[in-house]
């Protein structure tokens, strides 16, 4: 094995070469997997299993013989056959020394790859619409999202970070409303307040804005904002409809600044939660262009012309059920307005002219019957819908003293996103968003997320982080050195185990970015600190022995890099020191032992 290889490269080759010669099966896929229990070495493979079937010979036999094609390696130490096939490979201690050097020359690169080199990637998430703060539901979206991006990143992807801006439509007309209504108060014309529209002190705050810049400029007599409105308690979705329509009648050319004050606000309010989260988006895409530029316009007429297309009622409808949906969908309503689903429709194809390979939708749970829909549209106009991906996001459920907290957008009964960020920080909301899959549901315990504790995993990471950063401050030397440590006195069982998971971490940033799964990495953090704890309660790291504690300094710096490197994929800071001193709300903080490193430094 090259210096530069690693161990499962180097035993994939290896098997390739004996199956080569076992079976002719020059093509074989060769595949490793890390048992979960030591005693079973440091690799499974079932290549005889694959075989077996073939070639009509048991799979025992067919191990047998693949072992004894097996080159010889002074890495493997032994191999054995287990259940009904499977080849275990111990390997020497000699196979992962290297592995700390390695990963020091390769630095901030470590764990890169080119799995997606030279493929354009866009991954649109959060895209909520901007009529009110950012609550903690969005919070996962936008974490999941982020890290998500990263680990594409990471893996050689070109990755493009998209927030699709929802400023036309219904939704943002009811917000202009509410926003109205609490101006026309401040001038003593009171409308009753519709229990549907937006009642968070936001909505009041904007009404006070536009009051402080413009006076009365925008009143109206309340008897005209009423006039012929239907009952709110009978019909209260109709009577809000009639107010927008008055307001906007009302108003005139006066409404479109009413309802572009209420989206700048909110937009910008958004976009600085986000950007203070670390969330950062290279485009945000208005779907007011979309029917500007008649790009909804044009896919209409594209479904038109494949026959996808009929009228009913004064409606034009898409034949979506001929596409596995449930019923078929409206595009153009008999007022003349496109639909929701004609913008999603118009905004994919536009996505794929842009020319990404790949699109990947992050979407809230809810959304699961809306993807057969917009993946028959992009079918429909002839484009490949393998080429869009929508990951689900279940939503976040906030815990505190064992009782759950509710939100509801438009009542105002809700967590922000930034109310949770203050509260625990921005470490421990990114960490725990991500600590699941993102299709299963997520409690958020606010009381373990403050903790200061081995329970907490993100405060076990970075403590994990913080102890190597005392450790090499106490020592005081030149890092540089490290690099020339001699790995070969790294011999001790626990500085094995930690290399052996320091070099899992290039393929699990590939399987987390082939599966869409950011959440492995934050599990393979917590056993990369555990391995680390082991470690310092196993072996002194100071010690007099000059050539011992190079090596065993070089690995723990390899461990802060992956644990730094790691952390980052997350959006999760990777701090140097923790004490109690430094501590502010939500801080993650070290517990009574840590903050002292007497014991390695003898």
């Amino acid at each position: 094995m090259t210096r530069s290889q690693d161990p499962k490269s180097h035993l994939v080759a290896l098997f390739q070469h004996a199956a080569s010669q076992f079976a002719k099966a020059e093509h074989l896929s060769i595949e490793l997997e890390r048992p979960k229990q030591a005693s079973h070495g440091d690799f499974a493979c079932n290549v005889a299993m694959q075989l077996a079937k073939a070639l009509k010979r048991n799979p025992r036999e067919v191990a047998q013989s693949i072992i004894a094609s097996l080159p010889a390696s002074d890495l493997v130490e032994k191999t054995e056959i287990a259940g009904p096939g499977f080849i275990n490979i111990f390997l020497k201690p000699a196979a992962w020394q290297n592995v700390a050097l390695q990963t020091l020359q390769a630095g901030e690169e470590y764990g890169r790859s080119g799995v997606g080199q030279g493929k354009k990637v866009q991954i649109e998430f959060v895209s909520a619409n901007p009529t009110g703060p950012l609550h903690v539901g969005h919070g996962r979206g936008a974490a999941f999202g982020a890290s998500l991006a990263n680990v594409l990143g990471h893996a050689g992807y070109q990755v493009q970070r998209e927030y699709y801006v929802n400023d036309a439509g219904r939704q943002m007309d009811i917000l202009a409303l509410s926003t109205w209504l609490r101006y026309l108060s401040l001038g003593n014309q009171f409308v009753p307040f519709p229990a549907n529209a937006y009642q968070g002190d936001y909505v009041s705050a904007m009404a006070d804005s536009i009051f402080a810049l413009h006076g009365e400029r925008y009143m109206r007599l309340a008897a005209a904002v009423i006039a012929n409105v239907p009952d709110a308690a009978s019909d209260p979705e109709g009577h809000l409809d009639a107010l927008i329509a008055n307001a906007k009648n009302l108003l005139g050319a006066d409404y479109a600044y009413v309802h572009g004050h209420a989206l700048e606000e909110q937009l910008g309010d958004g976009r600085n939660d986000l950007t203070e989260f670390g969330v950062i988006f290279d485009t945000w895409f208005s779907e007011k262009t979309l029917h500007e530029s008649g790009l909804i316009d044009k896919a209409v007429k594209q479904l038109q012309q494949h026959g996808h297309i009929y009228e009913q009622n004064g409606a034009l409808w898409f034949r979506s059920t001929v596409f596995g949906d449930e019923k078929d969908r409206v595009v153009l309503r008999e007022n003349g307005i496109y639909t929701y689903f004609a913008a999603d429709i118009a905004y994919h194809l536009n996505k794929f002219e842009r020319g990404f390979d790949r699109v990947i939708d992050v979407w809230g749970a809810d959304h699961h019957g809306y993807i057969s829909r917009v993946k028959g549209a992009l079918t429909a106009a002839g484009a490949d819908p393998d080429r869009l991906t929508v990951t689900l996001v279940q939503f976040a459920v906030l815990w505190e003293g064992g009782q759950k907290k509710s939100m509801s957008t438009r009542s105002g009964q809700y967590v922000t996103l930034r109310e949770l960020r203050h509260e625990v920080g921005n470490d421990a909301c990114r960490f725990f968003y991500v600590l699941r899959k993102s299709d299963q549901h997520l409690d958020f315990d606010l009381d373990l997320a403050k903790s200061q504790s081995n329970d907490n995993p993100v405060y076990y990471i970075q403590y994990a982080h913080a102890r190597i950063c005392s450790v090499l401050s106490a020592w005081g030397g030149i890092e540089a050195d490290l690099v020339d440590a001699n790995s070969a006195r790294l011999q001790h069982p626990q500085e094995l185990a930690l290399l052996r998971r320091i070099a899992e971490f290039p393929e699990t940033v590939a399987a987390a970015a082939r599966d869409l799964a950011p959440h492995s990495i934050a599990y393979y953090l917590k056993d990369l600190a555990a391995e680390l704890h082991g470690l310092y309660a196993s072996c002194q790291f100071l010690v007099d022995d000059e050539e011992l504690k190079l090596a065993r300094l070089s690995l723990i710096a390899a461990t802060r890099l992956v644990l730094r490197n790691g952390l980052a994929l997350l959006g999760v800071s990777a701090p140097e020191r923790m004490s109690r001193e430094a501590a502010r709300p939500g801080a993650e903080t070290p517990p009574a032992e840590i903050g002292s490193t007497q014991q390695n430094l003898a």
